[in-house]
């Protein structure tokens, strides 16, 4: 039995991107619209089973309506790029799923869902609509159920005739009647001014239809008889305008409509892509390649346990290749599987398993390979086998060549640099998946020892010819130096921070947990005081109806269940009632207590009284550092107590120092060098305050006339314009209307006439190249920048302009860190590099040392790179991190 699915693209899109947090991939596209909307279609795909599905998008901004009324949808702002740049990939995505998609200029989404369901109800098929527009509710029948969204696209309320009746008292054509009388603000619908929901229900309730009501306005009092009687032409005007077409030339599409479910590989390369790890995981859809063809060995499998010691040694003297396997993504954490080892001429691949790796008898031979730094060893996350196997006593020196390093230089917008998806990529046959080896999820096991020498040897050997073509790929992008002495260098000197750790004081996380405990308490306390009731603050409804009913502020934006409390909303209001800046602040300490307090004393280990965070390289596609187990890149300072946890963070040995360097606004260093702009350049060689002279020079005044305001503005755009800020995004930052922040950035590049001829000229380059460079010649890659989609292109020439601006700030600290290292290392210094936080490098430092530290690091630092500007580092010292800032 037919069922078909009619979908509101641009509702659920719209919806989707105002609901969720801004999510970015790796290569910096917005993709929260994208991620809700996909994540709504599986839900309803899975709960409604349909067999047609269609997603219908507006065709543009000028429709039928326009010829009667040009003001229609006139008060709407313009999308934000955030968002128009995610409509492009989100029609691709639709597509990978095998779904049908119309456009139909002229009309809206609403006129070609309301075609289809036209035909649904005259062909009898049971139909869905999906929306988040209270509009489609006119299309309900007892064959047609409209799914209103709510909670951004999380929910689904269903309505037929009879529960519109029951919610509205009204029948489903009456919903245009509603809006004729009411009006719509989001399409710059007039209705008659005055006349609210409750007001059009109670009209409709008593005369049915907004020809009625203007039929009997002598039935009406006072003011609103008044207003009615002077705006019905409006009401009429307006029920027209809120009625859906439904007579669309489509012709005949249903049968394009017809959904066969989708490609699992198609899907799963679109996902790869999103970086949507979760919905590969969710759908189990395969690895990149894994259905490709496995090729036969050519090579013998041996199993150390097989051979004699001397054998073994024998073998391991002609290796060069290795692959270790490990559960879990933690390296602190996860458990050692077996690893494979590849002679040079690839005739034999010797296998060891944990086991044997545990056993004194077999593992000797390995464990001193393993040990041996003239040993070369080329493998797989090198970085990741060397945490592992430190935590099981062994060492690994010798590292020569990472494949997943290098493929990350090689192009780091690529989302998946597993080694199964990089085979293919070079031409070579398709390794086994782990699933079809290991099972998945509950089923995990592994296999007997013949199976898993038999896997692992192939990783090993795929990671033996991998090389070779990794090498020329790296010569012939000119990254060699960038690899061999920097990348490949670093991963060293992380996993030895990282095998260090920092010590972490839990009763000191404990006492503040108690204390921000006893001040969420007491601000909920007052906030109730403010309200005159109690209620669950975590509640968007209860906390809505205190905030707009019961207290009267202003409505900021509403959603389908109801009134907005977000972040944003709270923010606007906050000048409006005391109790907003007491919500604010309980949020904020909630999720201070609940991430960072306790998830930190989750992640202290009992053996060390450490955090050993995990620092992953080939994760932004900009070259920066990102942290995990735990993040500690990410505590928040902006509260003080949230500055307090570093409180926690001391040194591991008695009466020795924590020692903080931060840059100084090191994009814009770079910036000002990248440009060449000589007011920038003046601002940084004369060390005078950024912020000031930017305010100084857009706004037009001399530096005792720059207030607070203009120099938080100025701010603003200074960091806005390093990373690629939208007008919209200024606008929040700022809470200043969009106009308003346009015409501040182009104040900003009337000024900085340099930084704007830089924006131009590398815009013009990588459309030549097709990518863009750092100052290391760190690469990457730009395939939209030529694209006829304005969406995608203005994307990549965003990503163009602030690539190499913030691609070398991560080279620059990279660069300090290998050569803080060497310095430690060359002096005999016993201090200790500890962490990398952004722009600032944490040490603990012996008494003995202080001073010298105290101007070795910023020497170190400022010395990494040779710009036209000067590279400065700000040095600070405490007994903990908290004293060192």
């Amino acid at each position: 039995m037919e069922k078909w699915m009619l979908i509101d693209g641009n509702s659920i899109a719209y919806r989707a991107f105002f609901a969720l947090p801004p999510l970015t991939n790796s290569a910096g596209l917005h993709t929260n619209a994208i991620y809700g909307f996909t994540t709504m279609l599986l839900k309803m795909i899975e709960e409604e089973k349909p067999t047609h599905i269609l997603v219908a998008f507006d065709a543009g901004k000028v429709t039928f309506r326009h010829e009667g009324y040009t003001e229609y949808k006139g008060g709407r702002e313009k999308t934000p790029s955030e968002l128009s740049e995610q409509f492009p990939v989100l029609k691709e995505l639709i597509q990978s799923f095998g779904i049908a998609q119309f456009e139909l200029s002229g009309y809206e989404a609403d006129d070609i869902i309301g075609t289809l369901t036209k035909l649904a109800d005259e062909k009898d098929v049971e139909t869905i609509v999906v929306s988040g527009d209270k509009d489609m509710l006119q299309l309900a029948s007892e064959r047609v159920t409209i799914a209103l969204t709510r909670k951004g696209v999380s929910e689904i309320d269903r309505y037929q005739p009879k529960e519109l009746m029951e919610k509205y008292g009204l029948k489903p054509e009456q919903i245009i009647d509603l809006k004729g009388l009411m009006g719509d603000t989001s399409d710059n619908i007039p209705g008659i001014p005055g006349v609210g929901e409750k007001t059009a229900l109670k009209m409709l309730h008593e005369f049915g239809t907004v020809e009625e009501v203007l039929a009997n306005t002598s039935s009406l009092k006072g003011k609103m008889k008044e207003k009615v009687e002077a705006h019905q032409e409006d009401a009429r005007m307006s029920k027209k305008l809120a009625t859906i077409f439904r007579e669309v030339p489509l012709e005949d599409k249903v049968s394009e409509l017809l959904y066969n479910g989708y490609d699992a590989s198609v899907l799963g390369d679109m996902f790869r892509k999103l970086e949507f790890k979760s919905l590969i995981e969710r759908l189990e859809l395969p690895e990149a390649g894994g259905t490709a063809i496995v090729e036969e060995a050519n090579y013998d499998v041996v199993l150390a346990s097989d051979v004699t010691g001397d054998e073994l040694t024998s073998l391991l003297a002609q290796a060069d290749s290795v692959y270790f396997e490990a559960v879990g993504e933690n390296p602190h954490q996860a458990k050692l599987i077996g690893l494979a080892v590849t002679t040079v001429d690839g005739d034999k691949v010797v296998v060891v398993t944990y086991d044997e790796l545990m056993d004194p008898a077999v593992a000797e031979p390995i464990r001193r390979w393993l040990e041996d730094s003239e040993a070369p060893k080329r493998g797989y996350d090198l970085h990741k086998a060397d945490l592992t196997l430190s935590w099981i006593g062994i060492p690994l020196r010798g590292i020569t060549f990472d494949v997943l390093l290098a493929a990350y230089l090689l192009d780091p917008t690529e989302s998946s640099q597993t080694l199964a998806s990089l085979v293919p990529r070079y031409g070579l046959p398709a390794l086994a998946p782990d699933e079809a080896v290991y099972g998945k999820g509950a089923k995990f096991r592994v296999p007997a020892a013949d199976i898993l020498a038999k896997h692992l040897a192939a990783k090993a050997e795929a990671i033996r010819r991998l090389v070779p073509l990794q090498q020329k790929h790296l010569e012939e992008g000119g990254m060699n130096q960038l690899y061999y002495e920097l990348e490949q260098p670093l991963a060293i000197v992380l996993a030895g921070m990282e095998k260090q750790g920092i010590k972490v004081n839990a009763s000191t996380l404990e006492d503040l947990g108690a204390e921000i405990a006893q001040n969420i308490t007491r601000y909920e306390s007052e906030i109730f005081t403010h309200a005159g009731m109690e209620f669950n603050i975590n509640s968007p409804k209860q906390l809505g109806d205190v905030l707009f009913d019961k207290l009267d502020l202003p409505v900021i934006k509403k959603t389908k269940t109801g009134y907005s409390t977000d972040a944003e909303v709270l923010e606007k209001l906050e000048p409006y009632h005391e109790i907003v800046r007491l919500i604010l602040h309980y949020r904020q300490l909630s999720k201070l207590q609940s991430t960072y307090v306790e998830g930190l004393l989750k992640e202290i280990r009992r053996d060390t009284g450490k955090v050993h965070t995990y620092y992953r390289q080939t994760i932004a596609a900009t070259g920066r550092l990102s942290s995990q187990f735990p993040n500690l890149q990410n505590i928040p300072i902006r509260l003080e107590e949230g500055r307090r946890i570093r409180k926690a963070f001391v040194p591991s040995e008695p009466g020795w120092t924590i020692l903080a360097a931060d840059y100084s606004q090191i994009e814009l260093r770079v910036l000002a060098h990248i440009s060449g702009d000589e007011r920038l350049k003046e601002a940084f060689i004369e060390d005078m305050d950024i912020h000031t002279k930017t305010a100084m020079d857009v706004f037009g005044v001399p530096a005792d006339a720059v207030d607070s305001n203009m120099r938080r503005q100025a701010k603003a755009v200074n960091f806005g314009i390093v990373y690629g800020i939208s007008d919209f995004g200024l606008s929040n930052n700022l809470n200043i209307s969009r106009k308003e922040a346009s015409r501040f950035i182009e104040q900003y590049f009337e000024v900085f006439k340099g930084v704007r001829g830089y924006m131009d000229n590398i815009v013009l380059q990588a459309r030549n190249d097709g990518y863009v460079t750092t100052l290391l010649e760190r690469r990457r890659y730009l395939a939209d920048i030529k694209a006829s989609n304005f969406n995608l292109r203005s994307f990549a020439e965003r990503t163009a302009m602030n690539t190499p601006i913030q691609g070398t700030a991560a080279d620059i600290i990279k660069l300090a860190m290998v050569r803080m290292d060497e310095q430690l290392r060359e002096r005999g210094l016993h201090s200790r590099m500890l962490l990398q936080v952004h722009d600032e490098l944490v040490f603990e430092v012996p008494p003995d040392e202080l001073e010298l530290m105290k101007t070795l690091v910023p020497e170190v630092m400022g010395s990494a790179l040779t710009l036209d500007v000067p590279l400065k580092a700000d040095v600070s010292y405490g007994d903990n991190w908290y004293e060192a800032k």
